[in-house]
């Protein structure tokens, strides 16, 4: 396990994780990409518990998505499977699994603060952390997509699905954006991926 996770994760978080792992008897499955996700927990018909995630998901990106999903685990035994998924017994288990990890030999400087103000209160999706989403992001590999915030006004542009939209104006912390095709019209948040299409 220890080998695979190297392969993954930062070096000094592979011996924690590992423990994680074992300790919760979880089994992790490590996944093609899923557009919609970066990981997901559930309890298998047999009564055990596998985690998934994302295998091209960058290190740091890759060590938060194990952890938010052992979290479920985590809260699920504590407090039963009655609570809410992102509820607040989750959010107490992501943080105090986190805090051993949120450190500068596991993350770099430039990412540690945002971390940390993350983690105060943290969210359903790293994603919906516009600032720490583009921040993780930038440890991604080079592709040809752009951010909405980055997109001109009125310029077109076509998400994971084929769709295509017309970039509008931002309403407090999201972008109207016009589907080409049906005229309707779609929040989309400042960090989301997308392509451009060239005039």
């Amino acid at each position: 396990m220890r080998d695979i996770l190297a392969k993954y994760l930062p070096s000094h978080a592979v011996e924690p994780v590992s423990e994680l792992i074992k300790m919760n008897s979880v089994h992790l499955k490590i996944v093609n990409e899923r557009v919609t996700r970066h990981g997901d927990y559930r309890r298998m018909p047999d009564g055990s518990q596998q985690i998934t995630v994302n295998a091209n998901l960058n290190k740091y990106r890759f060590l938060i998505t194990t952890v938010h999903e052992i979290a479920h685990l985590v809260a699920f035994e504590k407090y039963g499977r009655a609570i809410k998924p992102h509820g607040a017994e989750w959010k107490f288990c992501f943080r105090n699994l986190m805090l051993p990890f949120i450190r500068p030999e596991i993350f770099p400087n430039a990412l540690l603060p945002l971390i940390a103000r993350h983690f105060k209160n943290p969210r359903a999706s790293s994603d919906t952390d516009a600032q720490l989403s583009v921040a993780l992001k930038s440890f991604d590999p080079e592709n040809d997509k752009s951010y909405i915030f980055e997109i001109p006004m009125g310029a077109l542009f076509r998400i994971y699905n084929g769709k295509t939209f017309k970039r509008g104006p931002r309403k407090i912390k999201r972008y109207e954006c016009l589907e080409v095709d049906t005229g309707r019209i779609y929040l989309f948040q400042p960090n989301a991926e997308v392509q451009l299409i060239k005039a």
